[in-house]
């Protein structure tokens, strides 16, 4: 027989749901939650197809959330079989979505079925909430249906994500937490002159470099527990006309923050412009907050995650909060403990995305596991 979340993890994969169209993905999920006793209400905005599916109007409330949109596939003549024809062949299930994130959303909604028909009148709420803009630009997605359960006073008590969090194999790996990310636009300002004389002008790379140096050395915190310390890096730098004998008048860095719970936005911008100011710069700063960071420590819902992962691997799991941001960033200030619990990365968005065969099953044990320690407990 084949396993069922299996199959339905390549009935979503089959549908071409690049970013930000959905292709029928959630008409598939919503069907099956429907059939399970869960009420759907549709919060699609611009474009974006957004569903918050809940059974139950008790506390509390266990949510799993995800993604059904994709990057697009690149290439297509480098794919060893079509993106969005899901195959199996070495031991692996081939085509996009197999990592990020199609299978963690196809094993949280087995996983719901199978705790659903097992204890047909559980304690608690479940819940879904699943978008098809995750991979852009992420405006009309989580955060929209995070706003909505916020303004009427909704509070998420547990939430896994299915995002890709393991490494080597199924389990080895989950995500507690989250960095931030702050990311600026700094213009220098100088005085544009010839270059054969300088003392006419004020040259805004050279008056920099010193606070560029500083900024790069300069330790802003030391992390702690589950983060590591805050990292600030250039990511492109412009100045001047293209003409070698010109001083440039102006000066322009795009740099980032990578920020742990030991620091604050509020403080790194303090901070940075405490240094620019220190060295004399005429300058302005444009700033985009493009995440706060997130943490959940050891508790009920770590706990029984590390609990599952043993039973259904074999295997002791590390809480991490290393990577990129996620759409827990816009879930966390409405839950009290959230993980990000998935497949292998190894593959996403890559060419030939895969995972194992068996992990779709195997995922969706973990799920199950967990709903009964928290919710039957």
């Amino acid at each position: 027989m084949t396993d069922p979340t299996l199959e339905l993890a390549r009935q979503i994969m089959a549908c071409p749901s690049v970013t930000p169209d959905d292709a029928g993905c959630m008409d598939i999920l919503g069907g099956r939650l429907a059939a399970i006793g869960f009420t759907l209400e549709w919060l699609d905005r611009n474009g974006t197809r957004n569903l918050w599916a809940r059974r139950g109007t008790t506390a509390p409330l266990f949510v799993f959330a995800g993604h059904t949109d994709v990057v697009p596939t690149g290439p297509l003549e480098k794919w060893s079989s079509p993106p969005f024809a899901p195959e199996i062949r070495d031991g692996k299930l081939y085509g996009r979505g197999a990592a990020d994130m199609k299978t963690g959303v196809a094993a949280s909604v087995t996983a719901v079925e199978a705790f659903v028909a097992a204890h047909p009148d559980h304690p608690g709420s479940l819940a879904f909430l699943l978008t098809s803009d995750e991979e852009g630009d992420a405006n009309d997605g989580t955060v929209a249906v995070t706003e909505v359960l916020q303004a009427r006073g909704e509070h998420l008590d547990y939430c896994i994500i299915g995002e890709p969090t393991s490494v080597n194999r199924l389990g080895d790996m989950i995500k507690n937490g989250r960095r931030g990310s702050l990311s600026g636009v700094l213009e220098v300002k100088g005085i544009q002159c010839h270059i054969a004389y300088p003392e006419k002008g004020r040259n805004p790379i050279h008056q920099a470099a010193p606070a560029i140096a500083e900024l790069a050395a300069t330790e802003w915190d030391q992390g702690n527990e589950y983060f590591p310390p805050t990292t600030w890096q250039i990511s492109n730098i412009h100045g001047g006309t293209g003409a070698t004998n010109v001083v440039p008048g102006q000066l322009e860095i795009k740099f980032n923050f990578r920020f742990s719970t030991a620091s604050t936005p509020e403080g790194l911008q303090q901070r940075l412009c405490a240094i620019l100011d220190k060295h004399g710069l005429e300058y302005g700063i444009k700033w985009t907050l493009g995440a706060r960071p997130f943490l959940t420590g050891r508790g009920p819902l770590a706990d029984a995650a590390v609990e599952a992962i043993r039973a259904v691997c074999g295997i002791e799991t590390e809480l991490s909060t290393t990577g990129g941001t996620s759409d827990g960033r816009f879930i966390a200030p409405i839950c009290d403990q959230l993980l990000e619990i998935g497949p292998s990365n190894a593959t996403s968005h890559k060419i030939d995305e895969c995972i194992a065969v068996d992990a779709p099953a195997q995922l969706s044990a973990i799920y199950r596991r967990i709903l009964e320690k928290i919710l039957l407990a």
